[in-house]
């Protein structure tokens, strides 16, 4: 259950408009303790907001999907921080490797049915759990893509049951490359090799410098987002 109503949520987001992440996330460690929970795919936005938890609340929970398809890099990165920030990190699983996912649907699911790869490989792992925190953190900003530009900082999360908090929502690219070099923070290092949105390495390429961030991820299909971030109605 909510510990917020509807119309708090509403004057939170005028709140929260004008007050800094760190502020933000204090507000929800001391509204929902250990029932919050942070997750992740360690893109740059989530180590800022892992970085800051740390200070802040570092036992809070950390959730990341591993969906057997993320880049070397990636899991080299993952492993860096676990140990570094001395992460509660889960790492989340589909029901089915990737191989017997091909046995069952043939190979090379993401080329054909990349809503359908996603949804096992990514959204039904996360189900299955998030719902038992009664609020998650995500690293969602509304500068990363068209349909992210009017992402709230809290709202109400109908699929899950629970409280969604964008603590980055207004900031930029900029300001969170500014953040990771202040504090010589570690980041994937597919960054520098103009992949600005890395997920599974089947579906990510790298961009044209002045290109689209998301532009790399799902190329040749009509997808800009896996389903995590896709309200139910």
């Amino acid at each position: 259950m909510s510990t917020v109503t509807a119309e708090q949520i509403t004057d939170l987001n005028a709140a929260f408009e004008k007050q800094a992440p760190q502020d933000i996330l204090r507000w929800a460690v001391e509204t929902y303790g250990t029932g919050l929970a942070s997750v992740t795919s360690f893109q740059p936005t989530g180590i800022v907001i892992l970085h800051m938890l740390r200070e802040i609340a570092p036992e809070t929970p950390v959730l990341t999907l591993d969906t057997g398809l993320l880049f070397p890099e990636t899991y080299a990165l993952i492993d860096d921080l676990e140990a570094r920030f001395d992460l509660r990190l889960t790492r989340l699983q589909p029901e089915l490797t990737v191989e017997r996912q091909a046995e069952q649907y043939g190979a090379a699911l993401w080329e054909r049915e990349p809503n359908l790869c996603c949804a096992m490989r990514k959204t039904a792992p996360l189900d299955a759990v998030l719902g038992q925190y009664p609020a998650w953190i995500t690293g969602l900003r509304r500068d990363q893509s068209e349909g992210r530009g009017t992402t709230p900082i809290i709202s109400w999360d109908r699929k899950h049951g629970n409280i969604k908090l964008a603590p980055l929502a207004t900031w930029t690219e900029s300001m969170v490359w500014t953040y990771i070099h202040a504090y010589e923070l570690p980041y994937n290092a597919l960054h520098d090799q103009n992949y600005p949105s890395i997920g599974c390495y089947p579906c990510t390429r790298a961009v044209a410098a002045d290109g689209d961030k998301r532009a790399g991820r799902w190329v040749g299909h009509n997808k800009t987002e896996c389903g995590i971030h896709v309200q139910s109605n």
